[in-house]
């Protein structure tokens, strides 16, 4: 509906229209009605909030269960509607209303997400296509599993960039904590047994696909990370990464870890 001079004046008299998702209830009014609305209608909404480095499958199970929703209809929306088997969302928190339904959440969470997402990309002069984009994130969903902090991230960056320049396997395990598998520990037989294209233990490069949903600071360390020659990183006792070139000094790194 458009709005004329008088409408703007009877809005300022009223007061200020309200934010987000409105139920204005009637589905015919008349148009002093439906100004009065906008400026009265409470908005009947839950916040939701997605944290990075949460993966989809985890995410539509916390919908469903906010939300009161289907996950299995959620999960048929999501596959029919996503550009990418994984990596779509934005995390961030999301108000969303108590009575909509699974197509619809889907469509405006990826709507929502995908805006921000192209300004990002923008931000960086960087194409958003398909080709351009999806590496990127994937990239990011690593970093995003993997650092610790995210002063920690650029150096995560750097140890990807360097490991696959010299030919040489990720072997990361927050690549194989894809899906369901997002919050569980990753055991050496699970390294053995898991034959996805996740296995960066088993695979050279980066997985196909992201592993996870992605933050801003994720994308910004996958495409400016530190210059090192690291090759090589273990938590030490304080929870952050011990950095190194050598193998030897990495062994002597997971020692010092351990005591």
């Amino acid at each position: 509906m458009n709005l004329y001079k008088i409408d703007a004046f009877i809005l300022r008299v009223l007061g200020h229209p309200q934010q987000g998702w409105i139920d204005l209830k009637e589905e015919k009014m008349s148009r002093i009605e439906y100004l009065y609305a906008l400026t009265t209608a409470k908005a009947a909404t839950r916040q939701i909030t997605l944290i990075p480095g949460e993966t989809t499958a985890i995410f539509l199970q916390q919908l469903a269960d906010e939300l009161s929703l289907d996950l299995d209809a959620l999960t048929k929306a999501y596959k029919r509607h996503a550009s990418y088997k994984e990596g779509n969302f934005v995390p961030d928190t999301y108000s969303i209303p108590n009575e909509i339904d699974e197509e619809t959440l889907i469509l405006h969470l990826l709507n929502e997400s995908d805006k921000t997402m192209k300004e990002w990309a923008e931000s960086h002069d960087i194409p958003y296509t398909k080709e351009k984009w999806l590496p990127i994130v994937t990239k990011a969903s690593v970093i995003q599993k993997e650092a610790s902090s995210l002063s920690d991230m650029p150096y995560v960056s750097s140890v990807i960039d360097n490991r696959i320049r010299e030919g040489m396997r990720l072997q990361m395990d927050g690549t194989l904590n894809y899906g369901e598998y997002s919050h569980q520990k990753v055991t050496a037989r699970r390294i053995r047994t898991d034959k996805t294209p996740y296995n960066t233990y088993k695979n050279k490069g980066l997985p196909l696909y992201p592993v996870c949903n992605v933050s801003r600071e994720a994308i910004d360390a996958a495409l400016h990370p530190k210059q090192t020659d690291y090759l090589y990183f273990v938590r030490g006792k304080d929870g952050e990464h011990v950095y190194s070139s050598y193998f030897s000094t990495h062994r002597q790194n997971i020692v010092n870890a351990t005591k």
